[in-house]
C-alpha cells in the first residue's frame, strides 16, 4: 500500500507545484488484487484519492481529418530572426579549413587502418592462430575480419563525401 501512496504522491509532485487543476485520481483494485491508478471511476473497487494539486488528464481529441479531404496550402517560407548571429566570411572560411583538416586526418588514419586490415585478411585466407584448432573459430574470426574491412571501407567513403561537401 505504501508503494501506491508513493506513486500517487510522485504523480502529484511530478505535475509541478505551480500547475493546479481539479482532476480526480482513483485507486482501483480488480478481483485478482491488481492495483491501478486512473482518472476514471470504473466499476468495481475504485476509491477516490485526495491528492492536492492533482492534474486532470487532457481531454481526448477527435481523430484528424484524412489528408485527402482538405487541400494542402503551400508551406510558409522559413523565417530567421533579425538578431540571428552571423559569422563573418573570413571566420567561416577558417572554420571550414579547420574542419577539412580534421576530416583529412581522420581519412588518413582510416585508410591506414583499412590497409592493415586487408593485409591481415590476405584475401579471405589469413593464417590460423594457435588457439583455433576448431575450424569454426577460425571461420568466425575471418567473418569478423571481413565485417571490419567493410566497416572501414564505409567510413572511408563517408569521410570522402563529407570532405567533398565542405564549401
Amino acid at each position: 500500500m505504501h508503494k501506491i501512496a508513493a506513486l500517487a504522491a510522485a504523480l502529484a509532485l511530478g505535475a509541478g507545484a505551480h500547475a493546479r487543476a481539479d482532476g480526480q485520481i482513483f485507486l482501483c483494485v480488480d478481483a485478482n488484487g491488481h492495483k491501478e491508478l486512473t482518472d476514471q471511476n470504473r466499476k468495481g473497487n475504485c476509491k477516490l484519492l485526495d491528492l492536492p494539486g492533482a492534474i486532470a488528464a487532457p481531454p481526448k481529441r477527435a481523430a484528424p481529418a484524412p489528408a485527402a479531404a482538405a487541400p494542402r496550402a503551400a508551406a510558409p517560407a522559413p523565417v530567421t530572426p533579425a538578431d540571428f548571429p552571423k559569422v563573418e566570411s573570413g571566420e567561416q572560411r577558417a572554420r571550414d579549413n579547420d574542419r577539412r583538416q580534421i576530416l583529412l586526418d581522420e581519412l588518413k588514419a582510416e585508410e591506414h587502418k583499412l590497409a592493415a586490415l586487408r593485409l591481415e585478411y590476405k584475401g579471405g585466407e589469413p593464417e590460423r592462430n594457435g588457439n583455433e584448432r576448431n575450424y569454426a573459430k577460425y571461420q568466425e574470426r575471418v567473418a569478423q575480419m571481413k565485417d571490419n574491412i567493410g566497416r572501414a571501407e564505409k567510413n572511408v567513403e563517408a569521410l570522402k563525401r563529407e570532405i567533398a561537401n565542405i564549401r
